[in-house]
């Protein structure tokens, strides 16, 4: 029979949850099974613990180090946390390309597009368009200058 212990230990790292971004302090009330990051310079229960999942068990709190790649939900923000070359990247998401429904629809970055400029026929309404059409695929980063 497996301990209850060792299944909230799988729970968390499995299935992992945290209920935010990285403390430096444990809460004040946690809840049983609350996991947590803790943050870099953790004072108290957590002081020495830095980088490291803390879950609150009944038996007190329980420190799991993270592995290379392993992901996290953050419950209060809805997006997710990576331990990736020793530190966790909160709410970025990395890959090589993004499809959706088959069709890719990003992928890598291509060469810059020029702003229109010059030319015998000069639509100053249409040059404006383009202009900030332009402007905003670089404000998203998904075109360069």
């Amino acid at each position: 029979m497996t301990s209850p212990g060792a299944l909230q230990l799988l729970d968390m790292i499995v299935a992992g949850a945290v209920e935010e971004g990285p403390r430096s302090s444990p809460p004040a009330t946690p809840g049983e099974g609350a996991c947590y990051i803790v943050a870099a310079g953790a004072t108290g229960e957590w002081a020495g613990r830095d980088e490291m999942l803390a879950e609150f068990s009944s038996g007190g709190w329980r420190y799991v180090a993270p592995l290379e790649g392993m992901n996290l939900f953050v419950r209060s923000t809805g997006t997710w946390a990576l331990h990736r070359a020793g530190a966790w990247e909160l709410g970025l998401v990395r890959g090589s390309s993004l499809v959706i429904g088959g069709q890719q629809v990003v992928g890598a970055r291509a060469a810059g597009i020029a702003t229109p400029a010059g030319g015998s026929t000069i639509d100053a309404e249409a040059r404006t368009a383009v202009a900030q059409i332009l402007s905003a695929l670089r404000a998203h980063g998904l075109i360069d200058m």
